[in-house]
């Protein structure tokens, strides 16, 4: 195994953003038992040092792998565009003036069930965009523009926290 080959090649996975979870899930269980240190504790410490950098370099892998947003992001940078989402907050007007509805729209919940609403339609959108990014990566490799739906997902990823944060704190309260 080579330590600086892509999380793809490491998981032995085609190089796209459609990918099926419960094969990632067990091909990472299945790296993890090979790498695993205790496996290598007769060999001495050289060899269980680098089952442990082993250990860590597919979980990290397993991390950006599983989860959609992270595999998309990490997609566009493979394919040379960084997200940049922190000097790249530039988004479309159309999608400003919906992300200011929901904010209004939190702002306005007064119980669980406006809350649960809102929580609903931000999870459809981010389906939405989410079906989008994949189209982008997988199909017209249009990596820029991928790369600005990741920017906006990250937008809706931290309004979805914000909406379950509001309902834990009314639940709770």
């Amino acid at each position: 195994m080579n330590l600086q080959t892509n999380d793809f090649k490491l998981f032995g996975l085609a190089l796209t953003f459609s990918q099926d979870r419960e094969g990632i899930d067990a091909r990472w269980k299945e790296l993890q038992k090979e790498a695993h240190p205790d496996k290598f504790s007769t060999q001495g410490a050289a060899a269980q040092r680098i089952a442990m950098q082993w250990s860590v370099r597919i979980n990290e892998a397993y991390q950006r792998l599983k989860d959609p947003l992270k595999r998309a992001a990490y997609l566009c940078e493979l394919n040379g565009v960084l997200i940049n989402a922190e000097n790249n907050t530039a988004m479309p007007t159309p999608f400003l003036m919906q992300q200011m509805e929901w904010r209004e729209s939190l702002e306005d919940a007064t119980s669980v069930s406006d809350l649960e609403q809102l929580d609903q339609e931000v999870s459809a959108a981010r389906r939405l965009m989410l079906e989008h990014c994949g189209q982008l990566l997988d199909s017209t490799h249009d990596y820029q523009e991928a790369a600005q739906q990741v920017r906006a997902l990250m937008f809706i990823e931290r309004f979805a926290s914000d909406v379950e944060n509001r309902i834990d704190r009314i639940d709770v309260g």
